[in-house]
């Protein structure tokens, strides 16, 4: 499989990316999608889940460029299958994508 780095992705999938290691654990709402390309506005909402008891940091991957797991990969195809429409949950689990809600139009 042919190797995926950050910096090879767009400045917005760039911006999704480290939001996703800035939450670790939660999700994100309302994402609207326009082009294939995630939509950073004021509708977007960001929902953190906190554990009592454990450390709360970014995922160990947060330098400016590193190689895109299989999970990063996957949501990016996604997105540019989605071209225009909202994803209205996003959950991150350890800083990566882990599933999502999805409108789009038929």
């Amino acid at each position: 499989m042919k190797q995926v780095m950050k910096t090879s992705l767009s400045p917005r999938r760039q911006e999704l990316v480290t939001l996703m290691q800035q939450i670790n654990f939660g999700r994100i709402e309302d994402l609207p999608v326009r082009c294939g390309e995630p939509v950073m506005d004021s509708s977007v909402r960001v929902i953190r889940k906190i554990k009592f008891g454990s450390e709360h940091r970014p995922g160990p991957k947060t330098g400016r460029d590193f190689e895109l797991k299989k999970q990063v990969t996957e949501l990016i195809s996604q997105i540019d299958r989605i071209g225009t429409g909202t994803i209205h949950s996003l959950e991150v689990k350890h800083g990566l994508p882990f599933v999502m809600d999805v409108e789009s139009a038929i």
